[in-house]
């Protein structure tokens, strides 16, 4: 699988809240650090697990990338996220660093996201 495959699977996991089908995105020894001062999650099952809890909540969720950069095995994308949680809306607008091994899954993600308690829009250029 190349990188805008996985992006495009991640994306349908997300919107589908499918812990299953996100885990398995990745290498069974990944490391998942969604917060840089946290420990990572690491491996599948951590990832699963961590996953079918962050989106327990989640509903109607939207997710958008921007043009990735790419260098070999790894890539930079900017993603921006507008969802209801626990019935509210909200926006995630965030930046995922992303290293894959041979096969196209990913061996490290690292997330760095904001948040606002509206539905807010990109704006203008955003993800070129």
């Amino acid at each position: 699988m190349n990188h805008l495959e996985w992006l495009e699977r991640y994306r349908r996991a997300w919107v589908e809240r499918d812990a299953d089908a996100a885990a398995e995105l990745f290498t069974e020894d990944a490391l998942y650090r969604e917060q840089p001062f946290a420990q990572p999650f690491a491996g599948r099952e951590a990832i699963r697990h961590y996953w079918s809890t962050v989106t327990r909540t989640q509903s109607s969720v939207e997710l958008r990338y921007g043009s990735p950069v790419v260098e070999a095995r790894r890539v930079a994308v900017e993603w921006w996220a507008n969802l209801l949680n626990d019935g509210s809306p909200m926006t995630l607008a965030g930046e995922f660093l992303l290293a894959f091994d041979e096969h196209g899954r990913c061996r490290e993600l690292r997330e760095y996201w904001a948040h606002a308690p509206a539905r807010v829009e990109p704006p203008s250029g955003w993800g070129a």
